[in-house]
């Protein structure tokens, strides 16, 4: 029971097809969140524990994939609610939340900017806080407060980097980790960045749709 509002519509359609091979299974799209969780943690774990960014990587996609799955399931047999939305929403958060935990805990080397070197764990932190956090509530609030209450406007908000594309960027700087690991550095950056901007275009978007 998952309504996906902010899929692009590339992951949509992949969640559909998703949905209509996994529909005959006696799993609702709720389980299928909650299904989605469990390689999260297993996924914190081959990071923080094993170092294993390879291992971590494999587990996190699968959790990604699953994350289609719920809401393919709800479309295909007609059982989307809020509650699932809710739900969907909720463990979004929390393997988001795993991913970057555990990135922290993995140890990635410091990065050197204008002659000083800041360490990752900060970068990391700067897009738990604003890419995984802020963006997501700048939606939330704004229905909240009902500044825009409209489905289509708040569906509208968007922005250049929202959860798809954030967790695209970051696992290709997990896949390319083996060549170096500038290149995770650079995407976890790049995505901290992109959400900054992200989040200044949604609230802009809010400012000028206030209701």
């Amino acid at each position: 029971m998952v309504v996906k509002s902010s899929l692009p519509g590339p992951a949509e359609q992949i969640g559909v097809k998703l949905g209509i091979l996994f529909s005959h299974l006696p799993v609702s799209p709720n389980q299928w969140t909650v299904i989605s969780i469990i390689p999260a943690i297993l996924g914190f774990v081959a990071l923080a524990f094993y170092h294993d960014m390879t291992l971590g990587l494999l587990l996190f996609v699968l959790s990604a994939l699953l994350d289609a799955v719920d809401g393919g399931v709800a479309r295909v047999t007609g059982s989307v609610s809020n509650l699932g939305a809710y739900l969907d929403g909720m463990a979004d958060r929390l393997v988001e939340g795993f991913l970057f935990f555990g990135l922290m805990f993995f140890g990635l080397p410091d990065t050197i900017l204008l002659g000083l070197a800041i360490p990752m764990w900060a970068w990391i932190a700067l897009l738990l806080f604003v890419g995984t956090g802020l963006v997501s509530f700048s939606r939330a609030y704004a229905d909240h407060r009902k500044v825009v209450t409209d489905a289509k406007k708040l569906k509208a908000m968007g922005g250049i980097l929202e959860r798809a594309e954030r967790l695209v960027l970051v696992f290709a700087g997990m896949a390319l980790f083996r060549f170096s690991p500038a290149y995770l550095n650079g995407a976890i950056i790049l995505a901290g960045a992109l959400s900054l901007v992200t989040l200044a275009q949604r609230v802009w978007f809010v400012v000028r749709n206030a209701e």
